[in-house]
């Protein structure tokens, strides 16, 4: 397996459910901040910029293994609590690809998903196919 794309999302105190977990609706948030930073941020910093033009969401999937709590024993003077989010591209086709993330609360492994994205063009609302520069970017980080 290529290098996993690693982000370190912090949690929010309004990220938790009455019950003191980290909501379900949220773990999308989290997976999604990790994806923005590797397509946005990642990508650019390897000179690819093309994916802020556009990409749309076709699919999302998630295995819930353990609750997550907001644990102030990993908390620092400086900053709340976090989940380690790591992410792989698990298949590049010519006009989508699929992301695959663990999210890892600790050394704890609470949740596995995977999201089907489609390059689109935001200009004309129709799906676009891959460019060479994309395509090289995420087989970078091919399972």
């Amino acid at each position: 397996m290529a290098d996993r794309f690693v982000f370190e999302c912090t949690l929010r105190w309004s990220d938790l459910d009455a019950y003191g977990h980290l909501n379900n609706a949220r773990f999308l948030t989290l997976y999604e901040e990790a994806r923005v930073a590797l397509m946005f941020v990642g990508a650019r910093a390897q000179g690819v910029d093309s994916f802020a033009d556009g990409v749309v969401i076709r699919r999302h999937e998630i295995d819930y293994l353990r609750p997550v709590g907001y644990a102030l024993s990993r908390a620092t003077d400086e900053a709340a609590p976090t989940v380690r989010i790591e992410m792989w591209v698990e298949q590049v086709r010519t006009g989508s690809f699929t992301l695959g993330y663990e999210m890892y609360d600790g050394e704890l492994l609470v949740s596995r998903a995977s999201s089907v994205l489609v390059p689109f063009d935001l200009a004309r609302q129709l799906p676009r196919r891959l460019s060479d520069e994309e395509r090289t970017f995420l087989l970078g980080y091919a399972a």
